[in-house]
């Protein structure tokens, strides 16, 4: 099969297998390497629709075909990666098609960087972006139910999404969107593909409740399944039921279809937000303090560790930059925390406590209460005077993981144990016990994280060359899964699980899961045309295979 020829003769957009495409096809912002036979940039809707069909009509013939979505390539899982074919949606599917102060209609390869601003014209935003916003676009948030720094107060991706346009598996594009019980029955009537799917689903979801409502994380983030605990809400519309297929869509890394458009809810923007910041010279107390602050509600409640801190001072130059501020500046604003490490040490843990609010006396008042609340833990606190000085913390939280991959030379980011959640009152017990197994392989790392949610990032160097290090990425990731899900903790709270966690979804969900989970698959996509290999059947070979060694 001439692959090129072929796809050039169904698509308007172009169709590039250079080496130059291909290699940056080949990687994201994770372990992995997976260099695939061609790139495609479809120009709209009718270019997916034809190369959805291509691959599904040649798919018996050819079974190495299939295609996976790709729009800017931060996903730190391997998620967008792919030996057949790329379809990059990023260089003209996308564009804000409708904004209003309520919602907006945008196309998946919109970056958030362009839509956050026309959204704060109106004073709203979508606010379950991630600390790469400016790099990563809507479709990838939407595909990885996607959260970051605000989640704690508004909540992840999925309670944003009103409704989806997809391109399923007969190459057609349908909406995806709530159905009242009565609207469910009158789609499964349909006698198509369309209607057959929500038939399947249905059934997966309707007589297999109280295995699905058992297998619902116990924490309050989570991105590692297919979310078929969120489909059906029987008690949703005043009692009448609610049936969303989206909820079983966001998050799926674009295993189930291609998402062409999603209409999203918007949230208003908090005129004024302040600061506060705890320094912790241990983790000890980390629970009660994180429990003890979020009665307060504060808008953010993130962390990052002292090697964190560390790097932010060792590479400042490069941290001036993203701050776009001058360097004297920025040297004086640190003054404080000089001396406060000067006098009673480096923190192990610095806590950022973001409040927002109408106006300054509603904040003051709320810090006020915050400040007498955590003063008996005797731990050093500070106010940040102003947006500046604020942003200083924040650059550190949002850039280290860029910092470590930019800078560190001989050694890469080894995001793979990097996005794990336990109950907030656990952290004090698990950190330790995580670090231990980390330090047990002489792994070096930081530790940044959501500590409102009890998520953290975990992000070791090594030097991949070494072939050591690939062994003990097989033996840490048994080691710390094992220790999450002994406190009841997730894989991923919003990282999602791509090539690097789906290997291990057995071990949180159980075998009957994985079953319903391969079922869900299989009504949506029964050739296994879209994404391969993530959520259900992918294998620890497969992963340590395609480790990226190179750079």
């Amino acid at each position: 099969m001439d692959l090129v020829k072929e796809l050039k003769e169904i698509m308007k957009g172009e169709v590039d297998a250079s080496p130059e495409a291909l290699s940056a096809a080949s990687l994201d912002a994770s372990l992995f390497k997976v260099v695939p036979k061609v790139v495609v940039f479809p120009k709209d809707v009718e270019d997916i629709k034809a190369v959805v069909r291509f691959v599904r009509d040649n798919k018996q013939a050819h079974p190495e075909l299939s295609l996976t979505v790709r729009s800017a390539g931060t996903d730190m899982t391997g998620g967008p990666l792919n030996d057949s074919i790329i379809v990059d949606v990023s260089r003209h599917i996308r564009g804000i098609k409708s904004l209003s102060e309520t919602e907006a209609t945008v196309l998946p390869g919109t970056f958030y960087r362009d839509f956050e601003p026309e959204a704060a014209k109106l004073g709203v935003m979508l606010p379950s972006y991630t600390a790469s916003k400016n790099l990563n676009t809507l479709g990838g948030m939407v595909a990885n139910d996607s959260a970051g720094e605000k989640t704690l107060l508004y909540g992840k991706t999925n309670r944003y999404v009103k409704s989806l346009k997809m391109v399923f598996e007969d190459g057609n594009e349908y909406e995806v969107r709530p159905l009242s019980k009565a609207e469910l029955d009158q789609k499964i009537a349909q006698n198509d593909f369309e209607g057959a799917l929500y038939k399947k689903i249905w059934d997966i979801v309707s007589k297999n409740t109280e295995a699905i409502t058992a297998a619902r994380p116990k924490v309050s983030k989570n991105s590692a399944g297919y979310h078929l605990w969120d489909v059906w809400d029987p008690n949703g519309n005043g009692g009448a039921g609610v049936f969303d297929l989206s909820k079983a869509i966001v998050g799926s890394q674009g295993t189930l279809g291609v998402v062409t458009e999603a209409t999203v809810r918007l949230v208003p923007m908090r005129p004024l937000s302040k600061l506060f910041v705890v320094f912790m010279p241990s983790i000890d107390r980390l629970g009660d303090i994180v429990n003890d602050i979020l009665p307060f509600k504060p808008e953010s409640l993130e962390s990052y560790d002292d090697s964190t801190m560390s790097l932010a001072v060792k590479f400042m130059p490069s941290m001036l930059k993203t701050m776009k501020l001058n360097f004297l500046r920025l040297m004086w604003s640190f003054i404080p925390e000089a001396w406060m490490a000067l006098t009673g040490g480096f923190p192990k843990l610095v806590l950022l406590v973001e409040f927002s609010g109408d106006t300054d006396a509603e904040i003051e008042s709320c810090m006020n209460a915050l400040k007498e609340k955590l003063k008996p833990y005797g731990f050093k606190m500070r106010r940040a005077k102003n947006e500046f000085d604020s942003e200083k913390y924040w650059t550190i939280r949002r850039e280290s993981f860029n910092l470590l991959r930019s800078h560190v030379h001989g050694r890469r980011t080894a995001p793979f144990v990097d996005d794990v959640v336990v109950p907030v009152e656990s952290m004090p017990q698990f950190l330790p016990k995580m670090r231990a197994i980390l330090d047990e392989y002489g792994l070096l790392y930081t530790i940044a994280g959501h500590a409102g949610n009890g998520n953290f990032h975990i992000i070791p160097l090594m030097d991949m060359e070494d072939p050591k290090n690939v062994k003990a990425i097989d033996e840490v990731s048994d080691k710390v899964y094992d220790l999450v899900l002994s406190f009841g903790g997730s894989l991923t709270g919003e990282h999602n699980d791509g090539i690097v966690r789906t290997p291990y979804l057995p071990k949180m969900f159980g075998a009957h899961m994985m079953e319903l989970f391969q079922a869900v698959k299989d009504a949506f996509d029964p050739k296994n045309i879209f994404n391969p290999g993530k959520k259900v059947g992918g294998t620890k070979k497969y992963m340590l295979a395609h480790i990226a060694t190179g750079r």
